[in-house]
């Protein structure tokens, strides 16, 4: 039996995260010019209320989820480690219907555990990016996905990303999505320009868009331009509680936040949400205006439960929540 083309290849970094709610009475929150910081007693024993565990965390793992939740034929590319925790990493993909034939478990390394520190409606994550032995893996022509969704990878992969970017030049049917990772926006734009360049799409927060891109923090234009330079087709930017800026080269679009039913639990995931769910809306065929009035929906949702994956939506259940939207919700050019 011949199997469907994939319709999205999620590419990056798995990590199983564990999300621990710290005692509020027991954690201070500090201010300085250089920002916030969450203040423990050091040395001591600090008390936490539970710890919620995500099996298959991470960037591109919370993408594939969110694909394959909104009815897409998925997979993921990714190495884990060839202990437990890798086992449990792709058992769990393979429980939200993503298939794993190219998630490699790199014997004798350990699989990336995250630890993240729930205080209120705000985190701070322990990250921990295992150096693996990236390499790109042979796609039979019936394993070629109609797209490829490259998210974080860690920190040794330079080589990787000229393995991918030389395979995308091989298969120039494969459109590319692009989130970059905190690691991968650390490598600056040369060792990556070749995937700047070939993506269909890049999304992108604000201040990630000045690192990348070296625009101005203030004038939103002035950053797509400065990502437009780069090459990708559509550029998307996020700004929080102040929605995202979209642009195709020759539109601009403006999307609000879709309104929280009520105040948000935990934020993390919120960002892979709306970039997978905008690429999921473009990959079903819907022009960019409405994949921008999708992407906030799920954000909203996820942000609603504990942890990254939890919120995320089936595609009749985002479409009933737009269909609810609040007046004033609506994608706006500008």
């Amino acid at each position: 039996m011949t199997r469907e083309r994939t319709d999205v290849l999620s590419v990056g970094d798995a990590a199983t995260d564990v999300f621990i709610r710290l005692v509020d009475s027991h954690v201070r929150v500090l201010h300085d010019e250089d920002g916030r910081w969450m203040d423990l007693p050091f040395g001591g024993k600090v008390p936490f209320e539970y710890a919620q565990t995500v099996e298959a965390g991470g960037n591109a793992a919370n993408a594939a989820v969110s694909f394959s939740r909104l009815g897409l034929s998925t997979a993921m590319a990714s190495h884990v480690g060839g202990d437990q925790v890798g086992r449990d990493i792709e058992a769990a993909l393979q429980h939200e219907g993503v298939r794993t034939h190219l998630v490699r478990l790199d014997q004798g390394l350990p699989s990336n555990r995250n630890f993240v520190l729930w205080f209120g409606q705000d985190r701070t994550i322990l990250v921990h990016h295992q150096l693996y032995d990236y390499h790109w893996p042979h796609l039979s022509p019936q394993e070629v996905p109609r797209w490829v969704y490259l998210s974080s990878v860690g920190s040794s992969a330079s080589e990787y990303f000229g393995q991918i970017a030389a395979w995308l030049d091989s298969e120039p049917s494969v459109r590319l999505a692009f989130q970059p990772g905190t690691q991968q926006i650390a490598h600056g734009v040369g060792p990556l320009r070749e995937l700047y360049n070939r993506a269909e799409v890049l999304v992108c927060n604000r201040e990630e868009a000045v690192e990348i891109g070296g625009g101005d923090h203030e004038d939103m234009e002035n950053l797509l331009v400065s990502l437009h330079r780069l090459g990708p087709h559509v550029v998307v930017i996020t700004d929080g509680p102040d929605g995202a800026y979209a642009s195709d080269g020759s539109a601009r679009y403006l999307v609000p936040s879709y309104p929280d039913p009520s105040p948000p639990r935990e934020r993390t995931g919120a960002g892979d949400a709306f970039a997978s769910t905008l690429v999921a809306a473009l990959i079903k065929g819907h022009p960019l205006p409405d994949a921008l009035a999708w992407a906030p929906v799920n954000s909203m949702s996820v942000v609603q439960q504990v942890g990254s994956q939890a919120g995320l939506l089936s595609e009749d259940a985002l479409l009933s929540h737009l269909k609810d939207a609040p007046e004033g919700y609506a994608v706006t050019e500008w």
